[in-house]
């Protein structure tokens, strides 16, 4: 199975891998493909942690916006996916994780069977609110560093209701990596993901345009409401997000 790893700068997304390696490579054959403009920053950081064989972890520099590189050209990555799978056949999960991007990223269903954007509290409790087709449709949103709410003024368990809410009850992880509840609920989630897949049950969703989102100059008990678009978008090209240049 592969496994997108998606989320803004500095939310925690190689910190996360780095756990899911940790506690995961005595039981599963693992690979990670990590995603950086013009750097192996993530690449060279998961491979000092020592999680992993350093020769399976692969970097790709995309050169150019990380959204690009996961969604509308995934050449590199899917190459980078590939060679692995060859190189340490049979792998039970590949990780890729994107570049730090804003909260339209999101994973081709061509490049990855599942995906997990994550979000820090360090972000402001607000960003579930301002939506975004990652936030609202991703197999799992985690609400990262929750341990740090106290210190940002966030109300954690707050900012997880509305991820529930935005999400339509879809699944949503409160984690901090020095919590060894929430990492088992991490773990144990892409657990069942991967046995879903390999049973055939699990089927890789394109979070697809915009997804719903909140106006906050508008009625909604926490301030605004949920907004979506019903335009018709039949002529946007393949793997465009709404809004954005083709």
């Amino acid at each position: 199975m592969r496994l997108g790893v998606a989320g803004p700068v500095g939310t925690g997304k190689s910190s996360l891998i780095a756990t899911l390696c940790r506690r995961l490579a005595d039981q599963l054959s693992l690979a990670v493909v990590t995603n950086d403009i013009y750097t192996d920053e993530d690449a060279r950081f998961l491979r000092s942690a020592g999680v992993l064989d350093p020769d399976r972890i692969r970097p790709v520099e995309t050169g150019a916006c990380p959204h690009t590189a996961i969604r509308d050209d995934v050449t590199a990555n899917l190459l980078a996916v590939e060679d692995l799978e060859a190189d340490f056949a049979p792998l039970d999960l590949v990780v890729v994780e994107s570049g730090g991007d804003n909260l339209t990223a999101t994973f081709s269903p061509a490049l990855v069977d599942a995906q997990i954007f994550v979000l820090d509290v360090a972000g402001g409790g607000d960003v579930v609110r301002k939506g975004g087709p990652g936030i609202a449709r991703a197999d799992l949103l985690v609400v990262n560093k929750t341990d740090l709410g106290p210190y940002v003024g966030v109300d954690v368990e707050r900012m997880v209701r509305e991820g529930v809410a935005a999400r339509d009850g879809r699944p949503v992880v409160a984690l901090s990596r020095h919590d060894e509840a929430s990492v088992d609920e991490l773990v144990a989630w892409v657990l069942e993901t991967l046995a879903g897949y390999r049973a055939g049950g699990h089927v890789a969703v394109d979070p697809g345009p915009m997804a719903p989102h909140f106006h906050a100059d508008e009625e909604h008990p926490d301030g605004g409401f949920t907004h979506t678009h019903d335009h018709d978008h039949d002529d946007a090209p393949q793997g465009a997000a709404v809004g954005e240049p083709a």
